[in-house]
């Protein structure tokens, strides 16, 4: 023990000389003070004291009072509360895999989220983090899409990171979120309430102080009515606007200059002014500016958020479409009703009329309508009878239905699809980037341009100092310019997804509208892909059935459409091993030893080149390199690709067919559509060269296709675009999904995206207009603080009122029913 602070502070030898903890057994840190050694408890402490006394503070031992605050008990509890979410257990519910590479995927509900400015701080400082492969904020449903590295950071470490600044956060639960934004709203209209009253009778005891002539008020009067303003103003400033403080000082905290920093010093400022005028009876009063500015910007932001929710609407939908409960059938076929979520694949459910689909299965007894609408955006109901997959969130119409789980749960297809749509948002777009960056500049720009003013006016007139800079930080706060590009990249989200168009990368909206070509596969793109087999012609005396069992038992192990025509020839006793998928040539495998090939003749039968007998789509067998059969594939054109070709070419944009199949089916069809750029027998190394081919003059190419074998090509597309009957390869390396059948979907989305970029640039246009037209009006003077409050929130909602406009497009093709909906012989 030593004399060193110890007439100020008990202080314990055995204790950390820092912060009082107990010091381990065994501890190595410490701290020489005054020749003295003392015990330190932690690498923290060590840091911190060492840091005092080398940067010449050792007084502050000699001379504090009190220990440094620990930490209360509440940031214990959320210290926990993190340290629990690294169970492996837990992260089952909300954690997903990303990639190959062992990386993991979660997304986390945030609170405290209010603009633009926000979401760039929480992924500008996760990002940072090592290990976090990419984050990416919703602004609209407040939701973050996490990746990360689980080797290198936990999740309790994200946590308490989002935390740290001031942005608290938990895995996304549907119905958590949905009751916490109910309650943020609830809030907020109290907020708006009392700003409202209060405003009303502020200015009810300041319109007689501008109105009146000299000497009509008495000095009395005018007092209380300062006084009674000074009142209302009070929990104005103190509750109304609390949100625009705590978020200001949090953005200072963080070293980041967001739009509540000038609103907060305005409001600030001028309700400080204004108390010190009242008290010491010197200066004006802007009590009626503070509270009118304060009910502007709250009505504003309220308005905003409620459109930027409706415009999410479906998002939201979707997220709560799976019924909370299912009957399970048991071996007995007796009835057990059990929450959904604790279905696993090979249960059998109940679904009734009027009841959702709980999970992702295939009908086992029974046939109905359903309503898929929520899912594909057709409004027709599709009949579903034994054999059909049926989708989780689905509505059964007319009659009941035993349904097999084959997907339950976070592997439905839509929690997939929930998961793809916060994907999207992973990375911004060009354009979006360089509003935010226009955003945050603009901030720091301000400031110093309203310190300028103020210093002007200063020379000029002190008296109209004040209010002068208020209005300049009012009217030219960057709320506008923030809000001009999410919003409308929100709203064309939402279009798109209402027509059965699902984005699962940010980029796709920019990029689509500047589509020149759009590049077409054909089986299961063009066509419906419902391959049937028409014709087999042997080419060596085994029987028709054992040639067919043959291809069936290779075709078992694929997903190609064209499996699908072998279906019902497969025999129990003919099985398949060592099964290779060969894309754009065929499969071959081994059959009771022997090695056999299906496919295309050169590869199927190398060195014999045999000719297809017909025309039309021909596979031929062939056993250790010998022709065994011929086996002629009939497909359907689907019903509105005529009608998309024709629309496509109307909108200025080039069509082409590139396919894997014979020349002859392959130009039969281009013609038949009115295709004149057309490729056949190309394997997908040779869609990739086409398409960089084109890419290198200069066009933007958008892919459509759904197979295996349109992997390479769909991932090095500007645009791709995955058929709704993809394979699950293909649908996660596509950009963009069809969740519905028809092809007429890539065209609305196309000019929902020209539409969604025309308004971004409309609403950059009219944001960077009004700033620069307001700001001039508001540093002469002419604009008073309320004039500025008003303006400024309805140039925010104009910019969402225009963006809005995406959700209320209509032409023929919305809405319409192509006149060939039938499926025709291709």
């Amino acid at each position: 023990m030593t004399s060193v602070g110890a007439e100020t502070l008990p202080y314990d030898p055995e204790s950390c000389y820092h912060c009082g903890s107990r010091v381990p057994d065994d501890a190595p840190w410490k701290i020489d003070l005054d020749d003295a050694s003392h015990p330190l408890c932690c690498p923290g402490c060590h840091a911190v004291a060492h840091a005092i006394v080398d940067g010449g503070l050792a007084s502050y031992y000699r001379y504090r009072t009190e220990l440094p605050e620990r930490p209360d008990e509440r940031r214990a509890a959320q210290a926990e509360t993190w340290a629990v979410f690294d169970d492996p257990g837990l992260q089952k519910a909300f954690v997903h895999p990303e990639g190959d590479n062992g990386h993991v995927a979660a997304t986390l509900a945030v609170d405290g989220i209010t603009c633009a400015a926000c979401a760039w701080l929480i992924e500008h400082h996760l990002n940072a983090l090592d290990g976090i492969v990419s984050s990416a904020v919703n602004l609209t449903h407040h939701r973050v899409r996490i990746a990360w590295d689980p080797m290198r950071i936990k999740l309790s470490r994200i946590l308490a990171e989002m935390a740290s600044i001031g942005y608290a956060a938990q895995p996304y639960e549907p119905d958590q979120a949905q009751a916490r934004l109910q309650r943020e709203e609830r809030m907020n209209v109290r907020r708006l309430i009392v700003a409202a009253v209060a405003m009303m009778q502020v200015m009810m005891f300041s319109i007689p102080v501008y109105v009146a002539e000299p000497g009509q008020l008495t000095p009395d009067f005018r007092a209380l009515f300062h006084w009674l303003s000074f009142a209302l103003a009070t929990p104005v400033v103190l509750f109304s606007a609390q949100p625009f403080f705590r978020n200001a000082i949090r953005d200072l905290r963080s070293r980041v200059l967001g739009m509540d920093v000038p609103v907060s010093i305005a409001i600030g400022g001028a309700y400080l002014a204004s108390g010190y005028a009242v008290i010491s009876d010197i200066g004006d009063v802007y009590f009626d500016s503070v509270t009118m500015f304060t009910f502007f910007l709250l009505f504003g932001r309220y308005i905003e958020v409620r459109a930027r929710r409706r415009s999410g609407h479906t998002g939201n939908a979707l997220s709560s479409a799976l019924p909370m409960s299912a009957i399970r059938l048991t071996e007995n076929d007796e009835e057990r009703i059990l929450p959904a979520s604790q279905l696993q694949a090979g249960d059998r459910v109940l679904i009734k009329p009027g009841h959702g689909v709980p999970a992702d299965g295939m009908i086992v007894d029974g046939e109905s309508s359903l309503d898929e609408s929520m899912l594909t955006g057709e409004y027709l109901p599709v009949t579903r009878r034994a054999g059909d997959h049926v989708t989780g969130g689905s509505q059964n119409i007319e009659s009941p239905l035993v349904v097999r789980v084959t997907h339950a749960g976070k592997n439905a297809r839509i929690a997939r699809i929930v998961d793809l749509t916060d994907r999207a948002f992973a990375s911004r777009p060009k354009i979006a980037q360089m509003a935010s960056r226009m955003a945050h500049l603009f901030v720091l720009r301000l400031l110093f341009v309203t310190a300028g003013v103020a210093t002007v006016w200063w020379f000029i007139d002190p008296t109209r100092v004040l209010w002068v800079t208020l209005s300049v930080l009012v009217v030219t706060c960057p709320c506008a310019l923030a809000l001009a590009t999410p919003t409308a990249l929100t709203a064309g989200h939402g279009q798109l997804r209402r027509r059965g168009v699902l984005i699962t990368r940010a980029h796709v909206i920019e990029t689509l509208s500047q589509a020149t070509r759009v590049i077409f596969d054909k089986t299961g793109t063009l066509t419906t892909g419902q391959m049937h087999l028409t014709d087999t012609r042997a080419l060596a005396p085994l029987g028709d059935d054992r040639l067919r069992g043959l291809a069936a038992a290779l075709e078992a192990h694929s997903e190609h459409p064209i499996a699908r025509a072998f279906r019902p020839y497969r025999q129990t006793t003919v099985r398949a091993s060592d099964v290779i998928n060969h894309p754009g040539l065929g499969l071959e495998g081994r059959i009771d030893d022997r090695l056999y090939r299906l496919g295309k003749p050169d590869f199927a039968a190398p060195g014999h080149s045999p000719t297809a007998p017909d025309h039309g789509q021909w596979l031929l067998l062939a056993e250790e390199g010998v022709p065994l059969a011929w086996f002629a594939l009939h497909d359907h054109l689907r019903g509105d690709a005529a009608d998309t070709v024709d629309t496509l070419k109307d909108l200025g944009i080039n069509v082409e067919l590139l396919s894997g199949d014979t020349p002859a089916a392959v130009g039969e069809l281009a013609t038949k559509l009115g295709i004149e750029t057309w490729y056949a027998a190309a394997s997908p190394e040779d869609k990739l060269t086409r398409l960089k081919a084109l890419q290198e003059t200069g066009e933007t190419v958008v892919m459509v296709g759904d197979g295996i074998n349109d992997v390479p090509v769909l991932g090095g597309a500007d645009v791709s675009i995955a058929m709704n009957g993809a394979t699950d390869l293909a649908r996660t390396s596509a950009d963009a999904v069809l969740l519905s059948p028809r092809l007429l979907r890539i065209v609305e989305a196309i000019e929902i995206a020209r539409a969604t970029r025309r308004i971004i640039r409309q609403n950059l246009i009219w944001a960077v207009c009004y700033n620069v037209s307001a700001l001039p009006l508001a540093a002469i003077g002419v604009v008073p603080p309320w004039v500025a409050a008003l303006g400024m929130s309805a140039s925010s909602l104009m910019v969402v009122g225009n963006a809005l406009r995406i959700g209320r497009m209509r032409s023929p093709r919305l809405t319409g029913t192509s006149p060939r909906v039938q499926a025709e012989p291709a």
